[in-house]
């Protein structure tokens, strides 16, 4: 029988690549979604099939991770070989607005679910979606051993949650393993977050469609790398032997300025007649530099990452220009065939 797989947050990038891939190995994949008056799947429509056709693998059930009783419905009925908890109030620049929200989310969200596995008794792997902004200022690069400084309410969430994992890990032998990963990037990414914001903000302004990109934080750096590859490792992470917290990134910093050159030169515009500052989109406590050393899971899960920073770029770019009806430079798509020729996710 195939193994059958949880996923909160599936209609987000993650979740959406994560369920791809976990179809392509062959898993029977359920996740939960929020239930709203407009449809918000549009990320896994195309891999969804209806429920009454025999070959349908994908499987979605309404819940909400604040809701402990439907948690346990859909955990206690689908009865998952492991479970990967995705879902989050995932914004950081919003959470400083939603910090309420963002605890109960993103923090409690954790527990409600470690404590239903807890409860049923079953040996479901867990894995928690930790992040590099629990790093906050701490020194860099940063790695497993490295001090969290979070300077947000979101990284002081996820914070909460990683540690809630590590205790229910050691505390009742559970399997349940952290991903901390640094920022991961693909055209699936939501518009409001900054790297989507500027690859989008340049098709835009080439179709004639804005003349600005506002933006905050310019030199704010990041180890940015490319989502498909980021949901491989989860899974990685959970066929390990024994639990533990792996630290995931590529090992180069790039500063947002960096990004917004590249994708605004790549699309053949001057970024300093289009690109301004609004501080409004500064946070009230900065994380200025994220860096990873991910020695330990280049050692023991084998990771080496494949799109750099600049391929990275021009696939974004690529993939705004075609959405919104334009011919892409191109490029992006070239790197694409040739590093990934067998591609398990059927659409950019």
């Amino acid at each position: 029988m195939s193994k059958k797989a949880l996923i909160t947050g599936i209609t987000g990038q993650d979740g959406s690549y994560l369920a791809e891939f976990l179809l392509h190995k062959g898993y029977e994949v359920h996740g939960i979604i929020r239930r709203a008056s407009t449809f918000n799947t549009q990320r896994v429509d195309h891999i969804y099939v209806d429920a009454h056709i025999p070959k349908a693998k994908l499987f979605l059930h309404h819940g909400d991770i604040s809701d402990s009783e439907q948690l346990a419905n859909i955990i206690d009925n689908v009865s998952p070989d492991e479970i990967y908890h995705l879902a989050a109030q995932s914004h950081v620049r919003i959470s400083f607005d939603m910090a309420q929200y963002t605890g109960n989310t993103t923090g409690l969200g954790t527990t409600r679910i470690l404590d239903i596995i807890k409860k049923t008794k079953r040996r479901t792997k867990f894995y928690q979606a930790s992040s590099s902004e629990m790093f906050g200022k701490a020194a860099f690069p940063q790695n497993e051993n490295t001090a969290f400084c979070p300077r947000s309410p979101y990284a002081v969430a996820k914070l909460y949650a990683y540690w809630m994992a590590v205790n229910y890990r050691e505390g009742y032998n559970m399997f349940v393993s952290n991903g901390i990963l640094f920022n991961h990037e693909s055209p699936r990414r939501g518009e409001t977050f900054v790297t989507r914001k500027i690859a989008r903000g340049a098709a835009n302004i080439v179709a004639g469609r804005e003349k600005k990109l506002y933006l905050g934080n310019l030199k704010a750096k990041r180890d940015w790398g490319y989502a498909p590859e980021y949901v491989e490792l989860m899974w990685k992470i959970l066929q390990s032997e024994k639990p533990d917290d792996f630290v995931i990134g590529t090992g180069s910093a790039h500063s947002v300025e960096e990004f917004a050159a590249l994708a605004f030169s790549y699309a053949g515009l001057d970024r300093k007649k289009h690109i301004e500052i609004d501080e409004r989109y500064y946070r009230p406590t900065e994380v200025h530099d994220l860096l990873a050393d991910s020695r330990k899971a280049k050692e023991e899960l084998g990771w080496k990452p494949k799109i750099t920073f600049e391929e990275l770029v021009k696939i974004m770019v690529d993939a705004d220009m075609r959405e919104i009806g334009l011919k892409p430079v191109g490029e992006g798509d070239r790197i694409l065939k040739e590093k990934f020729p067998d591609r398990w996710w059927q659409r950019d």
